[in-house]
């Protein structure tokens, strides 16, 4: 069996938003020595020999939408359909692992949505059956944008339409390779303003008012996998009532 991750590192990273900046401070061995010798009561002549101590690291600030993530209905609206959205730790882990299918949507340009023929045309040459449980992963390449400043901006991004009807077959959980689910914002409020269109913006994240389903966002190496033929894992934190949560989302072929 061979694994590939599909999980982008946990790291700082100027180039990123100011509001999704990750802040982790590391601790060297050396450092715990204080805390070994006058918390733990140990003498420094009774440390084994060659013991320089423990490392430590510390997550000062990280947003659960920060990394590869995914997002919990409880992310797009406080109900679906009327009732209670649920919160990240309440999705069932069931949800989170199943056969996978990979869209290729590479061809599409920034900003440019993806529809439901393009969904369909892409299962139809690929051969790829999507059944209650598949997990869905949108293919786009954005992921060589991840560290620069382009990387927010650049991607194109699910339909409404697409995404509502995806989870009519049964999909729990899907995902894609750039920085959000949608098109960009800052081009989804540029058009809704110029157009004076009121459904635009957020809307396949907003198909969650409607129906229940998860997404994650920020994947990568989804060229590395084929087009069906393997399971996925994406097994998030257990955040106590958190609209989403960073998870190590892997295949296995």
């Amino acid at each position: 069996m061979k694994i590939i991750d599909l999980s982008k590192t946990i790291e700082y990273n100027k180039q990123d938003p100011w509001f999704m900046r990750i802040r982790i401070k590391h601790k060297a061995h050396r450092q715990s020595r204080s805390l070994i010798r006058f918390f733990l009561g140990l003498p420094a002549k009774l440390f084994p020999k060659g013991f320089e101590g423990w490392a430590d690291d510390k997550i000062v600030s990280m947003g659960v939408h920060a990394a590869t993530h995914i997002d919990a209905p409880w992310h797009y609206a406080p109900q679906v359909n009327g009732q209670p959205a649920k919160t990240i730790d309440q999705i069932p882990l069931e949800w989170c692992y199943g056969d996978g299918v990979v869209i290729n949507m590479t061809h599409k340009a920034d900003c440019e949505e993806i529809t439901l023929a393009d969904i369909r045309e892409n299962l139809q040459q690929t051969g790829a059956v999507i059944q209650p449980g598949t997990i869905v992963l949108i293919y786009t390449g954005r992921d060589q944008y991840i560290g620069t400043r382009e990387y927010p901006m650049r991607g194109t991004g699910m339909s409404a339409e697409a995404t509502h009807w995806l989870i009519d077959q049964g999909v729990k959980v899907m995902g894609i390779d750039q920085w959000g689910f949608d098109l960009p914002l800052k081009y989804m409020v540029q058009k809704a303003k110029a157009e004076g269109k009121d459904d635009y913006f957020w809307q396949a994240h907003l198909v969650g008012r409607q129906k229940e389903y998860c997404h994650m966002e920020q994947l990568v190496n989804l060229g590395a996998l084929p087009p069906h033929g393997f399971k996925v894992a994406v097994f998030p934190l257990k955040i106590k009532g958190a609209s989403a949560a960073p998870a190590r989302v892997v295949a296995m072929i």
